[in-house]
């Protein structure tokens, strides 16, 4: 049988046993397709990256899936009727994770979130300018010499005509 992995994201309202309830709900949709769940992860509240239903947060909730295609489009119809789920996502795979996912090792976590020790601490510079080439500080632009020679240039075009009503020395160049 083919292999999936479902991602859920339900409304932040919701309680956590009602997410237990979907999550057996859609379990059951599963298991009477001729399925089974090798793996429920429930990820925890966490904010999106815009609003979805008037929604700021999600709860979210992984499921790997081992099971014929009819049973999860079933569970995926089944989720697109439920007010309580905001969005869903189901990605075939080769086979799945033997240990915890990317969203629930911890040492990932830690890592994302102390991200910041490589960066030097903020200092200010002793003029109070912060640092910044652009905060105060006034540097010379590069001139070139007056004396550097300057290439001529040739113009090979006929001269302009004047405009009509235009006095006569005016369409006359001099060289």
């Amino acid at each position: 049988m083919p292999l999936y992995e479902h991602v859920f994201m339900t409304r932040q309202d919701v309680s956590s046993q009602q997410i237990d309830q979907l999550t057996s709900e859609f379990s059951k949709i599963i298991e009477e397709g001729g399925g089974k769940i090798a793996r429920s992860e429930y990820w925890g509240l966490r904010p999106l990256a815009y609003k979805i239903k008037k929604n700021r947060k999600a709860h979210y909730t992984m499921l790997n899936i081992d099971s014929p295609h009819e049973a999860v489009a079933e569970m995926e119809r089944r989720m697109s009727l439920s007010t309580d789920v905001l969005r869903y996502m189901t990605v075939r795979v080769n086979e799945h994770e033997a240990d915890q996912s990317v969203m629930m090792r911890k040492s990932d976590r830690d890592d994302r979130r102390g991200g910041r020790g490589d960066r030097p601490p903020f200092r200010r510079d002793q003029d109070g300018s912060g640092g910044r080439p652009d905060s105060g500080r006034k540097f010379e632009a590069s001139k070139k010499p007056d004396d550097a020679p300057r290439p001529e240039v040739k113009d090979d075009s006929p001269p302009a005509e004047a405009p009509a009503g235009a006095p006569a020395d005016v369409a006359k160049e001099t060289d």
